[in-house]
């Protein structure tokens, strides 16, 4: 791979006299680059996809390549790309649902708006897995058909489509009301009874992990009635029961659905397993009273998915944030904090609690101040990034907490380039903050220098316009390949060194041909 021009294939400032000079030299990696340029004009669209294969599907999903620029013969993923935006030829679906790869009539399935005779041919195909994804993404006629399809791989899939008709997600959980699968993947595989070894080592094997068949294909049974628990569209009322099922991932799947019934979630609040109870804890639905009660377990991650739950009460939070290490992360139901809200947890005796509003970038203005002065680092470093912050407010801080808060200060988008400055000089260097510096809109040159000591740091610094220039293609030889693609990249590069790259590999290109 050749990072350099799959770098410059990427920069902004590249002339398009220069691109198009490289989509006539690019290989598969380089065309995935150009792929992604917005300023790629529609030619030179065309003219990539016809170089390079691979990139005509990219092309195509970016809205680049028309039907008219495609053949579904020789560009089948393009095709297949403009099918899947209902923007391809009805034509080409059914010449690519007897397509040899089965790849791409799997990938056909999948795609929206298919006419009924392609409908029926693919829910006819030899292999089992493109009757699959069809039954997985149709509407809700098929779907309805193949809810009830003899292979338990296709009733699998059904029951995690949308459009499958509610009475028949039921009995897909239940087994009521339909006729038992008579075939799964594994009694089409081997013999049985058969429990497949979770880490077998065969390398062609394609079982899933744990999957099991006596006859009765009990692994994909088990996985058809948890797809329907998690499918929004299976009626509640016929799922209810599965809150005393012995299987600890149904109870799991159930605890998660909204509109469960108060009955029902205080079952699965008593529930032996915590992982149950901790999903219950996190689901939106459940009415307060069960909130204060989960409040109160201390089993493994109840209360901390409880804190992520946006209607749980404000007043709860602080005995969580107490409770349990929570982290810097902006919860739900603080995001959604009135600003009187706000005005009061801002004044918490509770530092956890004061560090969580800190998290907030859209504070009032004497709520992030009074944050930006709070004693206690963590809170100082949560409400650091903030923006509006003055100059004097960020050097407070920073005097004050020291590496404790340098990479958040040096994360917000206000701090000044005499600041970023400052902060990479950090002797020892405060290399979180170098990472932050690197990508920062006002970084300078010497900061920026400063910048490339750090090894996580260097390609971020690498890329950034305001770097010196000479470091710029200095950087095109480095040893670190995301340093030399980021170097490339790098709209500061100037533009002969742009054309001496491109014209070497042009060079490189035509010399086998010279040699003959």
């Amino acid at each position: 791979m050749n990072h350099a021009l799959c770098g410059l294939a990427v920069n902004a400032a590249l002339p398009s006299e220069l691109v198009q000079r490289l989509i006539a030299v690019a290989d598969a990696d380089i065309a995935e680059s150009l792929a992604g340029r917005a300023d790629l004009s529609p030619e030179q669209a065309v003219t990539l996809a016809a170089r390079v294969e691979e990139s005509a599907e990219r092309l195509a999903y970016e809205g680049l390549l028309t039907a008219a620029d495609i053949d579904p013969v020789t560009q089948p993923g393009a095709a297949l790309a403009l099918l899947d935006q209902r923007a391809g030829d009805p034509e080409w679906a059914r010449l690519l649902a007897t397509h040899p790869d089965v790849r791409r009539r799997e990938k056909l399935a999948a795609c929206p708006g298919l006419p009924d005779d392609v409908l029926e041919m693919l829910a006819s195909d030899p292999e089992i897995r493109v009757v699959a994804e069809l039954a997985l993404w149709t509407t809700a006629g098929m779907a309805a058909r193949l809810a009830r399809h003899p292979h338990a791989e296709v009733r699998r899939a059904a029951a995690a489509n949308e459009a499958t008709p509610p009475d028949l997600l039921a009995a897909l959980a239940t087994g009521e009301g339909i006729a038992p699968a008579e075939r799964c993947l594994v009694c089409d595989s081997v013999g049985t009874p058969f429990t497949h070894d979770p880490h077998c080592p065969l390398p062609d094997c394609d079982l899933r992990s744990g999957a099991s068949c006596d006859g009765s294909h009990e692994s994909t049974v088990h996985e058809t009635a948890e797809r329907v628990l998690r499918n929004p569209a299976a009626p509640v009322e016929a799922l209810v029961r599965f809150a005393g099922h012995p299987s600890m991932m149904l109870r799991w799947a159930l605890a998660a659905r909204p509109g469960l019934p108060p009955e029902t979630g205080l079952k699965l609040a008593d529930d032996p397993i915590p992982g149950v109870r901790a999903e219950l804890a996190e689901n939106p639905a459940i009415d307060t009273a069960l909130m204060r009660k989960l409040a109160a377990d201390r089993g493994h991650d109840v209360q901390r998915t409880l804190a992520h739950n946006p209607r749980v009460p404000l007043d709860v939070l602080p005995a969580l944030a107490a409770a349990v290490r929570i982290g810097p992360t902006l919860l739900p139901r603080i995001s959604a904090a009135t600003d009187a809200e706000a005005e009061d947890l801002s004044r918490s005796s509770n530092p956890s609690v004061r560090m969580l509003l800190a998290q907030r970038r859209d504070l009032p203005g004497g709520v992030r101040d009074r944050l930006a002065a709070d004693p206690d680092a963590k809170v100082a470093r949560s409400i650091a990034p903030h923006p509006g912050l003055s100059e004097h407010q960020l050097r407070t801080m920073t005097a004050r907490h020291g590496v404790q808060v340098m990479a958040k200060v040096a994360a917000n988008p206000d701090t000044p380039p005499a600041l970023l400055e400052e902060l990479s000089r950090h002797d020892p260097p405060a290399r979180k903050a170098l990472r932050e510096i690197a990508r920062h809109r006002d970084a300078s040159g010497p900061a920026l220098l400063a910048c490339l000591a750090d090894s996580r740091a260097r390609p971020r610094a690498a890329r950034h316009p305001a770097l010196p220039t000479r470091t710029v293609v200095e950087l095109l030889s480095d040893d670190d390949w995301q340093v030399v693609e980021a170097a490339a990249a790098n709209p500061s590069l100037p533009p002969a060194v742009m054309r001496d790259l491109v014209s070497e590999a042009e060079q490189t290109a035509t010399a086998p041909a010279a040699r003959h």
